[in-house]
């Protein structure tokens, strides 16, 4: 699949963060609803700089693998909070560009509009993309939340700055809920359905548990 390329990648903060600002205006919050294909993304760092990025394609319906990729770099950028997309996004652009399939949906290991700018990772690859994407967060990001009842699809918003920027979701009864935004072309209700949908057994999406699992196991 291609990979629109909106801007050269930043060496600064700065940088970095006009191109957050610039980009954020691309984001749209609505969209499809239903999705054939479902890629999960992840990234795992082998040491303080390498990393190798994954991405697994699955089938929407019966969560069968349709094709993964991986692709080895080292961090573009340094550990910056709320600019930490940049360290990780040209191997995750790199992995997408190397795919044969075109997924309906983006699911990305990190935040969309729950984010001090309003523009974590899951909004920037919607973006360059053009395709529907949303992030699920394991921990807290921004904002303030009550927790969810400890039934699996309870759920309570995240506000950060007088807005509901996303949905603090028990996936599992009794388990840490998992943290999710929006990321473009999707609706906050979408985006939980999708999350509820995509894990069966487990407390994180099948997606991103694939993608986790190619990117700490490549060969």
């Amino acid at each position: 699949m291609q990979v629109e390329q909106l801007h050269p990648w930043p060496s600064s903060v700065a940088e970095a963060e006009a191109v957050q600002d610039r980009l954020r205006g691309h984001v749209e919050l609505t969209g499809p609803a239903t999705f054939t294909l479902v890629a999960g993304l992840d990234v795992h760092y082998h040491g303080d700089e390498a990393l190798t990025a994954a991405v697994v394609v699955l089938d929407a319906a019966t969560l069968a693998p349709v094709e993964q990729v991986v692709a080895h770099g080292r961090a573009a950028f340094p550990y910056v909070p709320g600019l930490f997309a940049f360290r990780e996004l040209p191997a995750l652009v790199e992995a997408l560009e190397r795919l044969t399939v075109t997924p309906d949906l983006l699911v990305c290991d990190g935040y969309g509009v729950a984010h001090p700018r309003g523009f974590g990772l899951a909004c920037h690859l919607g973006v360059l993309t053009g395709l529907p994407a949303l992030g699920v967060g394991k921990t807290p990001f921004v904002g303030v939340h009550e927790m969810p009842g400890p039934e699996r699809g309870a759920w309570t918003p995240i506000v950060h700055e007088g807005a509901t920027v996303g949905r603090a979701l028990r996936t599992r009864p009794g388990v840490k809920p998992v943290y999710v935004s929006q990321g473009h072309r999707v609706s906050l209700d979408t985006v939980t359905e999708q999350v509820l949908r995509l894990t069966p057994r487990y407390r994180l999406p099948e997606p991103i548990r694939h993608a986790d699992h190619l990117a700490r196991h490549p060969s």
